[in-house]
């Protein structure tokens, strides 16, 4: 009689065992990965922006005139601007991100800068410090 109810128990349980085992997955669930921390972040948005030359030297048709940039004819040729060809890259793109907080201030600059996105600024200055002055 206890054989035949051990018989009987295992009938009801191995087949829900089965049928467990059956879904359940090889491996575990995937984790999902931790946000990224906060200084990971900060150190993803301060570095530097590698500029391309050759998007830059597109970017900088509106920088001609006024500027003076080689072979461009100055609109303004008695209006003394900055000539910006061959100027080091850090000051070309600290120059427009001060433009772009409007912390140096000239009402058309301020305009163009605040038009350009930060990847826009690296190829700008690129391409102008490739320039001989």
């Amino acid at each position: 009689m206890t054989r035949l109810l051990m018989l009987v128990c295992l009938a009801l349980v191995l087949p829900g065992a089965a049928a467990q085992d059956a879904t359940a997955p090889d491996a575990p669930p995937a984790v999902p990965a931790a946000p990224p921390t906060e200084a990971a972040n900060v150190a993803t948005t301060n570095a530097p922006l590698i500029g391309n030359a050759d998007t830059g030297r597109q970017l900088t048709y509106t920088c001609q005139g006024c500027h003076g940039v080689e072979g461009y004819r100055n609109v303004y040729p008695h209006y003394h601007v900055p000539k910006i060809g061959g100027q080091s890259t850090e000051y070309l793109v600290n120059a427009l991100h001060e433009y772009k907080r409007g912390t140096r201030r000239h009402p058309t600059m301020e305009a163009q800068a605040q038009s350009f996105t930060d990847q826009d600024i690296a190829d700008i200055a690129a391409f102008l410090s490739e320039l001989t002055p």
